[in-house]
């Protein structure tokens, strides 16, 4: 049986069982001739079987070109019956096969029997057209775009469209231009399942036209590439001629230069910095743009005109005008302020103060940076802030040498340009949290900056001029010293702001946060009404801190429930009350118990001061005594030099053991545990030494330690009490926690009267110079009369007994 497939008259008969030639990436079109390397055995199997019989074969393309081995499952239903024209074989065992597609054929059953696939098929016919539709004025279309792919294609020979247009079958005309496009696999094949003439030629013009496009796009970014590299050229060229030109005419070279040297003599710039950017400006003339070294001398030209170098703005020298300013963006920090005011009293009866370099340290939140530009504000300067924290490279102050690529001036540099002016007010912002590596140390790169016997010639790597910082108020921020080094640390004068007192935050909660959180969200100020007793909730219940930042974060919740609140009312329903009773609904349970800070009196348990970054702690000391071997444990994650504080308050013990009332070898059969809450917190330091000392000896002595008495101080071997520093913000937070009385070294009795005159009223402070005075006001109890008591009657139980006079025993006397 066979079928008959038809071609512009011509017939072919093919067998009902056709070889099948699988193709990868390839699809065959009917009226082509194309060559085709084949490899496969079971497809070399399949060509041999054609030529043996009548040189019909199935051109058939798989669905993945990967595929190697393809099954009938692999293989697209709709081929084109083709006719093997020649076969080569090849030297490396591949055979060059000339096929020729004659026409669509229609895949109805696959064959996997023997070498190579055989294939049941039938012969694709056109449908129908609709009467009326003519397809010619659509091929012409089709022709016309693809003579302008073939114009716009680079590996297409104009002679295609020739020989494509030469043909009079509609037909022959769609699959020669359906072969000769460069589209994906899958619209090829799409292509030719093509239902009808029409069809064919629709999907042909709209892929013609949408490669036309992108190749059109193509052309033009080439284009465009290569008339800015021959642009480039073009211009290098002239501007050579024109340099020589130029040259032999003795003239200048050009305008940009004439503009630079322009701006070089405007600006005042000092004799040796002038004589410079000159010397700059000749290498430039000399120089052809495109050097590397170009940029490099124009860049630093553009820095010195860029710094300022005389320039400055006028100082407001009202003291009372300042006075007015601070007070009106900060309450309280009476210090800081008088000496602003100080300084501008004296600027206005100088006119010139060289060396100002203040260090603001104090727990976060209390306002360091704001007081900077509030500072720059009252003195009428411009304010520029840098913050240094993490910064670990020394080229980030004294900026990078001009022999890198991409090097800069360093921040202060930058920061002049950014000020405009010579006397501007800088905040060098976490000053303490500088870090250090193998690139340097920033903190020794700001010696220079920070010093006024230098900084009148401070030295840019990248300017290599000297540039005069005297006129700049340095101002710098930390929250502690320990991480500023000492050389760093003695060039600025340190002003230590202490965290607020309630009465304090209170305040400015009321003039300057609930107002700006209020405005913030949307609502009106005189719309919310807050009872008196809220602000006191939030602060004991809410916040723990030495600042006003957690503070100000709750009073944004609230004032964000409030929004929400009045958005969901009735219009013209704006007033609302906080009370204390919605604070449970406003801002969840209260993280903190105001009452968790017990001042009962206990034994073993001693309350210390100390110092952290965040402010002033309460820290309590728990001491343990136990039936042992001598053991001495010490938990809390401590330190190394609280270690050593411990260690010589058991020492003191110890010695005066006889006088404490205590076994002399007490530490032979006792084991004393030694910890400070909270665990995870690391604690270091020799000032909780006299407070340790007192929870060891109240835990051996069994008196208990006072309640409302909190203690600093450093021991020594002997029982003397060092002083100790971080007074004010230990004081702070001993009035935060309710204690009456507080033991402080005598060595910081002076320290007493600086302290906020709220502390003063509320706290008393003992001075004490000896262990032995600590513990007459620590312990419930004069713990020396105990123990003197216990030693008198420990002595008399150690005396033995007078035995009377036995006559009948020898050698006693009976009277």
């Amino acid at each position: 049986m066979t079928q008959e497939y038809l071609r512009d008259g011509e017939t072919v008969q093919a067998a009902d069982r056709i070889p099948v030639l699988p193709l990868r990436d390839v699809v065959v079109f009917p009226y082509v001739v194309i060559p085709l390397l084949v490899g496969r055995p079971a497809s070399l199997a399949a060509i041999d079987a054609a030529v043996e019989t009548d040189k019909l074969i199935l051109l058939v393309a798989q669905k993945e070109g990967e595929t190697q081995e393809p099954g009938a499952a692999d293989l697209h239903r709709t081929g084109v019956l083709g006719r093997v024209l020649q076969v080569v074989r090849l030297p490396n065992g591949s055979t060059r096969v000339l096929v020729e597609g004659f026409a669509r054929a229609k895949v109805t059953r696959y064959t996997a029997t023997g070498p190579y696939i055989r294939a049941n098929a039938l012969p694709i016919q056109w449908v129908a057209p609709e009467p009326g539709t003519e397809t010619r004025p659509l091929a012409n279309r089709v022709m016309s775009l693809f003579e302008e792919y073939v114009a716009l294609h680079r590996r297409i020979p104009p002679e295609v469209v020739g020989l494509i247009q030469s043909t009079e079958s509609e037909e022959r005309q769609a699959w020669g231009v359906a072969a000769h496009i460069a589209v994906k696999f899958d619209l090829r094949q799409h292509l030719l399942e093509s239902r009808s003439l029409k069809n064919l030629l629709e999907s042909l013009s709209e892929t013609l036209a949408s490669e036309g496009e992108l190749l059109k796009l193509e052309r033009k970014i080439d284009d465009d590439v290569r008339g800015a590299l021959f642009q480039n050229q073009r211009e290098f060229y002239l501007q050579e001629q024109l340099r020589a030109i130029h040259k032999e005419l003795g003239e200048e070279d050009g305008d940009d230069y004439t503009d630079l040297e322009a701006q070089v003599n405007k600006k005042a710039l000092p004799e040796l910095v002038k004589t410079r950017a000159h010397r700059e400006l000749r290498k430039l003339r000399r120089m052809s743009p495109m050097s590397p070294e170009f940029t490099v001398s124009r860049n630093f030209v553009d820095w010195i005109i860029g710094i300022p170098w005389n320039e400055r703005s006028d100082d407001v020298l009202e003291v009372a005008n300042a006075r007015r300013i601070l007070d009106e963006d900060h309450y309280g920090l009476e210090e800081v302020k008088e000496r602003i005011l100080d300084f501008i009293a004296v600027l206005s009866l100088v006119g010139h103060i060289e060396g100002q370099i203040l260090c603001f340290v104090g727990p976060p939140g209390v306002g360091k940076t704001s007081l900077g530009r509030s500072i720059a504000r009252a003195l009428g300067r411009r304010f520029i802030r840098m913050a240094l924290g993490g910064v670990r490279d020394e080229a980030e102050i004294r900026g990078h040498r001009r022999t890198y690529i991409g090097s800069m001036p360093g921040r202060i540099i930058q920061a002049m340009r950014r000020a405009e002016v010579v006397n501007p007010v800088i905040l060098l912002d976490e000053v303490d949290k500088l870090g250090q590596d193998y690139r340097g140390d920033p903190a020794a790169a700001l010696l220079e900056v920070l010093d006024p016997e230098q900084n009148t010639t401070f030295n840019d790597n990248y300017l290599e001029v000297d540039y005069d910082l005297s006129q700049v108020l340095f101002i710098t921020t930390a929250n502690t010293l320990a991480g500023i080094p000492e050389p760093l640390r003695d060039r600025m004068e340190i002003i230590r702001l202490p965290g607020y007192l309630d009465h304090e935050k209170m305040a400015i909660a009321r003039q300057f946060l609930i107002p700006r959180q209020i405005k913030a969200n949307g609502l009106e100020v005189e719309n919310i009404a807050w009872e008196p007793d809220v602000l006191g909730a939030i602060m004991r219940g809410y916040t723990r801190e030495a600042g006003v930042r957690e503070l100000e974060r709750r009073i944004a919740r609230v004032a964000r429930k409030l929004a929400r609140r009045q958005a969901e009312r009735a219009p013209g329903d704006v007033k609302q009350t906080v009370s204390v009773d919605d604070l449970r609904e406003l801002l969840g349970s209260p993280p903190y118990d105001p009452d968790d800070a017990s001042l009962e009196d206990k034994v073993g348990v001693a309350s210390g001061l100390a110092y952290t970054s965040a402010g002033g702690e309460v820290l309590e000391v728990e001491v343990t005594v136990v039936k042992g071997r001598g053991k001495v444990q010490l938990t809390g994650t401590l330190g190394d030099v609280m270690k050593e504080s411990a260690s010589a308050a058991l020492s003191y013990a110890r010695t005066r053991a006889h006088s404490l009332g205590l076994d002399g070898d007490f530490y032979r059969n006792r084991d004393i545990h030694i910890h400070m809450p909270a665990g995870a917190t690391p604690k270091d330091g020799p000032s909780a030494g006299i407070a340790i000392a007192t929870g060891v000896i109240s835990a051996l002595t069994g008196v208990p330690v006072r309640g409302d008495v909190a203690m600093t101080g450093e021991i020594t071997l002997r029982g003397r009490v060092l002083p100790i520093g971080g007074l004010k913000e230990k004081s702070v937070a001993a009035h935060r926690n309710k204690i009456s009385d507080v033991i402080i070294p005598y060595g910081n009795g002076r320290d007493v009267e600086d302290l906020p005159e709220e502390v003063r009223a509320s706290v008393r402070f003992h001075p004490v110079k000896t262990m032995d005075e600590v513990l007459t006001i620590a312990l419930r109890g004069d713990v020396l009369k105990i123990g003197a008591s216990r030693a008198a009657r420990r002595a008399a139980a150690a005396v033995p007994k007078e035995v009377p006079n036995d006559p009948l025993q020898p050698g006693l006397t009976a009277h």
